[in-house]
């Protein structure tokens, strides 16, 4: 089982310019050609761009800045393995930080994403629902009637999300702002994203907990969640194994959300 200290080593061994992940640069760590070979692994010649954007968020967020670096590379390889973005003005991916360790968060737009990528989506969004514009759901029968040309405010009273699959297969859920925000008091470990845009986080609980329950998950979603929902130690991605650091150190992959619990 790796050590903080042995991690440092390792990346120091790896190569011989690869710096430790204290006393240094988030540029530099980024630059060094242990990290980008690992980049490079995944994403081929996308890999310095990538990592160009994990430096710009990097620089953009003061609360990130203080996290660990490794963790925020960490989490960033996460997004890279799932091919999605971390530009949060994307929404695609996130990286939250929490704790003092930086943790992936998939964004709704991402969940979107994966969705479509396993070919059996005939249609799938999720939208905020305004003031006026909800003329009845029936929770039962999942009927839902909103009328968006009768829009009385911009004031946000819920959130619906719906797929329709290529073999006809379709749902439908609605949560009222109220639901949304008990769901956030309970389950959140971080208000860093709820912050920095409460509708996108809604959005993406709701179509979460529709996908979860009811969508065809495939393998690049179903790692996705898994990524989010379950508490990890850091991992060393300078290291082709799957060593991970002691017990001793906090979990750097955290969603933002426990896994929800039906409403």
């Amino acid at each position: 089982m790796a050590t903080n200290n042995s991690l440092k080593n390792k990346l120091a061994n790896t190569n011989s310019q690869a710096p430790s992940t204290q006393g240094t640069t988030m540029k530099s760590l980024l630059s060094s050609p242990a990290v980008l070979k690992r980049f490079e692994e995944v994403l081929g010649k996308r890999a310095t761009q990538f990592t160009a954007s994990i430096l710009s968020l990097y620089n953009s967020e003061k609360m990130l800045q203080k996290a660990e670096p490794m963790s925020v590379i960490s989490s960033a390889m996460i997004a890279a393995t799932l091919d999605l973005p971390v530009d949060k003005n994307l929404g695609y991916a996130w990286i939250v930080p929490y704790g003092g360790k930086a943790q992936f968060q998939l964004g709704y737009k991402g969940y979107i994403q994966l969705a479509l990528r396993s070919a059996q989506y005939r249609h799938i969004n999720v939208t905020a629902i305004c003031e006026g514009e909800l003329i009845n759901w029936n929770p039962l029968t999942e009927e839902i009637e909103i009328d968006f040309e009768a829009r009385e405010s911009d004031a946000v009273i819920g959130y619906a999300a719906y797929f329709e699959l290529l073999n006809g297969f379709r749902k439908t859920i609605y949560w009222t702002k109220e639901q949304v925000e008990k769901h956030r008091k309970k389950f959140s470990k971080s208000d860093f994203g709820w912050k920095n845009d409460w509708d996108a986080m809604a959005m993406k609980t709701v179509l979460k907990a529709l996908l979860s329950k009811w969508g065809i998950l495939s393998v690049e979603m179903q790692k996705a969640v898994i990524e989010e929902d379950d508490e990890r130690e850091l991992r060393d991605i300078t290291n082709d194994s799957t060593e991970f650091l002691d017990n001793e150190n906090e979990s750097t992959i955290i969603d933002a959300e426990a896994t929800e619990v039906e409403e």
